[in-house]
C-alpha cells in the first residue's frame, strides 16, 4: 500500500472517530459580564495537504507552543481531517478551536450555525482537474458524460468546479456524475479507471501525473483567477474572550507561511516527513501548481463572498453571507503590524 493511502485512511479514521481529548472545563465559556476563566489547552485542526503547510512548519518548529506558552496554554492538540467538510463538523460540534480549512466548507458550517470567523487567509488556487490519458480534453463540453471525483458537496474543490461547470452551460448535476470522495478514494479511482477525472488540490495532481494516471487540463485559477481556497479559522469563543491568544495564533501563521516561501524545499521535506508523501513528488507539486502561500484575509475576501453566493444558488446554505458575517480582520492587521 502506498504510504499516502494509508495516511489518508488513517486520517479518515481520526476525523470519525470521537474524540478522545477531554476538553478542558476551565477554558469553557464564562457568562456574561464575567471575567474568562483561564484557558489551558488548545486543539488545531487540519488536512494533509500542501495548501497547509504552514501549520505543520510551525508545529514542528515549536512555534505554536513557544508561542502560546505565554497566554497560559499547557496543552496542544492537533487532529488530521481528509476533507473540510468532516473538519467542519468537529468545529460545530466543539471539538476544535482553530481550524486551517477550506473557505467554502467554513461558509457551509456558518450556514448551519458555527459562531467562528476566518481571522487570516492561508493559500491562494493550488487545485487541477486531472484527465485520464485516454480521454481527449479541449474544452469544458469534453466533459459532458464523464464521471469525477472530487472532495464532498461544501468544500472549495465542490464548490468551484460546479460554479465553473455552470459557468460554460453544463448542468454538474444532469451533464457529469460528480462523485464525493476523500483524497486517497480519489486518487485511487483515477487510478483504477473507475472515474475519468478527478479535481483535487495538490499534491494529488502531481502524484496522478507522475504515476501515469493523467494530465492536468484545468487549473483552478484557470476558473477562478485568484480564487480563495484555505483559510484560518478561530471560534468564536476564542476571538470574544481570548483576543490575545488570537492575535498570537495568527502571528505565528504569519512567520509560518513567510518561512515556507523563502524555504520551499524544507517546507516539501516537513510535508513529506509528516505524511508519507515522496518528498521529490512534494517538490514536483510546489513547482507545478498555481498556487500560493498568503496571509492577509482581504486579498481573498471578495472570492469568498462569491463562494456563499455560489452555496447559496446551489441549496448548500438558505442565504448569502457578506464579508462581515465571514472575516474578522482586526487580528491580521494588528499581527502583521507587530510582525514589521
Amino acid at each position: 500500500m502506498h504510504l499516502w493511502l494509508a495516511f489518508f485512511m488513517i486520517a479518515c479514521c481520526m476525523a470519525c472517530s470521537s474524540d478522545t481529548t477531554d476538553r478542558n472545563q476551565e477554558g469553557a465559556s464564562a457568562p456574561t459580564g464575567e471575567k474568562p476563566q483561564a484557558l489551558r489547552q488548545i486543539t488545531f485542526g487540519y488536512q494533509p495537504s500542501t495548501h497547509q503547510i504552514a501549520f505543520m512548519t510551525a508545529w514542528d518548529k515549536g512555534w505554536w507552543r513557544q508561542a502560546l506558552e505565554g497566554e497560559g496554554i499547557a496543552v496542544l492538540n492537533e487532529k488530521v481531517f481528509p476533507t473540510g467538510a468532516p473538519e467542519m463538523q468537529a468545529m460545530l460540534t466543539g471539538r476544535l478551536d482553530v481550524a486551517y480549512v477550506g473557505a467554502a466548507p467554513f461558509i457551509t458550517a456558518l450556514g448551519q450555525g458555527l459562531d467562528a470567523k476566518v481571522v487570516a487567509a492561508v493559500q491562494n488556487q493550488g487545485s487541477d482537474l486531472v484527465l485520464r490519458p485516454e480521454y481527449p480534453y479541449n474544452d469544458p463540453e469534453d466533459l459532458k458524460g464523464l464521471t469525477i471525483a472530487t472532495f464532498p458537496p461544501g468544500t472549495i474543490q465542490d464548490t468551484l468546479l460546479r460554479g465553473w461547470l455552470m459557468k460554460n452551460g453544463i448542468d454538474p448535476k444532469k451533464d457529469v456524475d460528480i462523485r464525493g470522495m476523500g483524497p486517497g478514494d480519489a486518487i485511487s479511482a483515477i487510478g483504477g479507471r473507475n472515474v475519468a477525472a478527478v479535481f483535487l488540490p495538490h499534491p494529488a495532481p502531481a502524484i496522478i501525473e507522475t504515476e501515469g494516471n493523467g494530465r492536468s487540463v484545468v487549473r483552478s485559477g484557470q476558473m477562478e483567477p485568484g480564487h480563495a481556497c484555505c483559510v484560518l479559522v478561530a471560534t468564536g469563543g476564542l476571538i470574544r474572550e481570548y483576543p490575545s491568544l488570537v492575535e498570537k495564533i495568527v502571528a505565528v501563521h504569519i512567520r509560518a507561511t513567510r518561512y515556507n516561501i523563502a524555504h520551499p524545499d524544507e517546507a516539501a521535506q516537513i510535508f513529506s516527513a509528516r505524511t508519507g508523501f515522496d518528498v521529490e513528488k512534494v517538490k514536483k507539486s510546489l513547482r507545478d501548481w498555481d498556487g500560493a502561500w498568503l496571509t492577509d484575509p482581504a486579498d481573498i475576501a471578495a472570492s469568498a463572498v462569491a463562494y456563499a453566493k455560489i452555496q447559496n444558488e446551489l441549496g448548500y446554505i438558505d442565504k448569502s453571507l457578506t464579508e462581515d458575517d465571514i472575516f474578522d480582520h482586526a487580528f491580521y492587521r494588528a499581527a502583521a503590524a507587530s510582525a514589521r
